[in-house]
């Protein structure tokens, strides 16, 4: 079942894309090229058949010695039915976009995430064909950030580690500097790092301590005029984002894109039809088969 917690802990990675891989080595150790930039995919892996599969949050992470797609799995239990997916994700993943895709799971239980991390090894025991091993961001892991200091030098990182530790007794120790901080923060980003944290948080106490810790801004946050310019700006922002990713992918795979497609996609306005030309741009062969459907 989908919760606002589940939400929060992977939403979190779309705010700042780039604390994925800054977690995967700060957290796990695992050292991962550094990505000169990121995009969002759709998170639709469902194919003709009737039965739906979708992953919580898929990003492209862009480096100099390839492109990685990122799987990112919210698991507030253990859940085997979902964990017989994960394989399918990446084989799928994989044979669709040709690039390397990582799974990462997080969550706010311990024992969730040491089922999560065992692997799953698919044929011969001896000699699996398939291995897959679950990169998992828990509180096992993800560190405690009280002290603003912290908290400043990695903004999303501490309000990831508040989510995180949202069931345990110190969720409420790290709030009040978190508050401190996002007060200084653009009122942008502020907004939305506040309402991750609001809908991440599971236990009712630290709740409260955060609307309380939130009520002095609380007013601009909701102010419907405030409010109205913040969405206009972020769907500026999409429209924009899918854009260049339609065309930066068409130009990296080497096809040619005339004027007349270059101009059709640039004066797009509609963020549903450009995430539909950024998921063909991986297939086609002609940059105006983009527009098949639309004759």
């Amino acid at each position: 079942m989908v919760t606002s917690s589940h939400e929060a802990l992977h939403r979190i990675f779309q705010k700042d894309p780039a604390l994925l891989t800054r977690a995967l080595e700060r957290v796990l150790h695992v050292p991962f090229p550094e990505p000169h930039e990121f995009a969002a995919m759709n998170v639709d892996l469902t194919e003709i058949e009737p039965v739906e599969r979708r992953v919580d949050t898929l990003l492209r992470a862009e480096a100099d010695e390839g492109t990685y797609l990122l799987v990112v799995e919210s698991q507030g239990e253990r859940d085997d039915r979902k964990r017989r997916s994960w394989p399918y994700y990446l084989s799928y993943l994989y044979a669709k976009y040709r690039y390397e895709p990582v799974l990462i799971v997080t969550t706010q239980s311990s024992a969730t995430a040491r089922w999560a991390a065992e692997p799953i090894r698919l044929g011969v025991r001896s000699r699996p064909s398939m291995t897959v091993r679950p990169l998992v961001l828990g509180p096992d892991n993800v560190p405690v950030i009280a002290d603003e200091v912290e908290v400043a030098r990695d903004v999303t990182l501490a309000v990831f580690s508040a989510i995180t530790h949202g069931k345990g007794t110190d969720a409420a120790a790290i709030l009040e500097p978190l508050a401190t901080v996002l007060k200084t923060e653009d009122p942008e980003s502020a907004m939305v790092y506040a309402e991750l944290v609001e809908s991440g948080l599971v236990d009712a106490q630290a709740k409260k301590v955060w609307k309380e810790l939130m009520m002095p801004v609380n007013y601009f946050f909701k102010n419907p005029v405030a409010v109205a310019l913040r969405e206009e700006g972020r769907e500026e922002e999409r429209i924009a984002e899918r854009i260049a990713s339609v065309l930066r992918t068409l130009d990296r795979r080497d096809i040619e894109v005339p004027d007349s497609v270059r101009l059709r996609v640039s004066s797009c306005t509609d963020p549903d039809l450009l995430q539909v030309w950024v998921d063909r741009a991986y297939d086609v062969t002609d940059a105006a088969d983009l527009f098949d459907d639309e004759a």
